[in-house]
């Protein structure tokens, strides 16, 4: 009989059927077939082996019920014939995993420890040490005036920043030039910074991801809402969050940025501060208190950060919703480019009577690096409000979308 199979194994290798085969050779026109004889069993059978009392008994099993195991799939297939073979769901998915395991490539430890923050002085020495030359080139430090207006301004404007300044002033623009660049580590180490200090996580988060709307992002890569400031947008807010003084009041802000009525993207209204600010020095309304501190970034730090508590304490205590937010922010900008003094005062007033409600101590979340300059102020916290975690999904115009002869104007970013 052709194309016939016994498993004769008296081994309990297989389902326990015994392993001991006697190979037959069946010529049939001039062909030779092999078949297995198992104990004088039929061929076409298979021998199951069952314990009853102590005592063994075959049980002839059809063959084709061991086409239903796919670990035997090969002995059914038919001896040494050449044959296609046909693998089980359940085997194709185990040379899939297999193959995949094959593929996967080993962690080290220290790839999975998060990376370390980073203080403002820490970012700003990287700006200070790296060759801005490019970008110095493509800066507009001042307003370009013309006739009357130069003449006006020159009269009856505020004081020239003083030489020793320039220097210090020319790298603010040149950092609001730079873009982020996800080869240099300290970019990244800033926005990491900045997403753990605000939400609380110790780990890394992807560069792309929804992860950054969550802190008041547009979409999936911070880097498209920078367009207006460039780096000094980010630095500002890591500024806002790694100053112990000033923390507390980052994480007011934020809380408020997710209130479910007066919600608004915090990263995105921060970044508009940053805006403000520039223009403010630009328009050289800034060049009084700079001449007065003898510095240039300090005193835009502040500025940056009391403009922002000033849009806070409105927003909340105006009960300001996203659809307030052109108006709001350009209330907000002629305000503190009129008042620079008396916003920077506020801000001071702010976090005293913050201390004088807390004490004088250090914030738990304080590193050793500190983000004052040598010749910065020397408060301790700020901030006061309440929230919940609940935001929605909004759109905003891009500063660069619009006409250029709207610079001056408020808006979102």
């Amino acid at each position: 009989m052709e194309g016939e199979i016994i498993l004769a194994k008296h081994t309990e290798g297989l389902n326990g059927l015994p392993q001991e085969c006697k190979q037959m050779v069946d010529l049939t026109n001039g062909h030779s077939n092999h078949k297995h004889e198992m104990n004088g069993v039929p061929p076409g059978h298979a021998i199951v082996k069952e314990h009853t009392n102590g005592n063994s008994h075959h049980k002839p099993v059809p063959i084709a019920a061991l086409k239903q195991n796919g670990l035997l799939q090969s002995l059914a297939a038919g001896g040494d014939q050449p044959r296609t073979e046909e693998v089980s769901s359940e085997v194709e998915r185990a040379r899939e995993e297999w193959d995949a395991l094959e593929s996967i490539q080993p962690v080290l430890p220290e790839e999975l420890a998060p990376s370390p923050l980073i203080s403002f002085n820490e970012a700003l020495q990287h700006f200070q040490t790296t060759d801005l030359a490019e970008l110095l080139k493509n800066i507009q430090p001042t307003v370009r005036r013309t006739g009357l207006a130069a003449i006006t301004h020159f009269l009856f404007g505020p004081p020239r920043l003083h030489k020793e300044l320039l220097e210090e002033r020319d790298l603010v623009f040149a950092i609001a030039q730079c873009s982020l660049d996800n080869v240099q580590p300290v970019h990244m180490r800033v926005l990491q910074t900045i997403y753990k200090k605000l939400t609380g996580n110790r780990n890394d988060c992807p560069r792309f991801g929804a992860h950054w709307e969550s802190v008041g992002f547009q979409g999936t890569d911070p880097a498209t809402d920078l367009r207006g400031t460039g780096f000094l947008g980010l630095m500002h807010t890591l500024y806002l969050v790694m100053d112990p003084e000033t923390l507390p009041l980052a994480r007011d802000i934020y809380k408020l940025s997710q209130h479910p009525v007066q919600n608004f993207p915090f990263s995105v209204m921060s970044i508009n501060m940053t805006r403000i600010a520039l223009h403010a020095l630009r328009e050289e309304v800034l060049s009084k208190e700079c001449n007065r501190r003898q510095q240039v970034v300090g005193v835009i730090n502040d500025f940056y950060a009391a403009t922002f508590l000033h849009l806070f304490q409105l927003w909340k205590t105006e009960q300001k919703t996203i659809s307030d937010s052109g108006y709001v922010l350009k209330e907000v900008e002629m305000f503190a480019k009129k008042n620079p003094k008396q916003v920077l005062r506020r801000l001071e007033t702010h976090l005293k009577e913050r201390r004088g409600r807390i004490g004088h101590r250090a914030s738990p979340d304080s590193l050793t690096h500190s983000n004052r300059s040598p010749s910065d102020r020397g408060s301790t916290l700020g901030g006061g409000a309440q929230g919940t975690k609940e935001g929605k999904d909004m759109n905003f115009t891009g500063v660069c979308d619009l006409p250029a002869d709207m610079e001056g104007d408020a808006r979102l970013i």
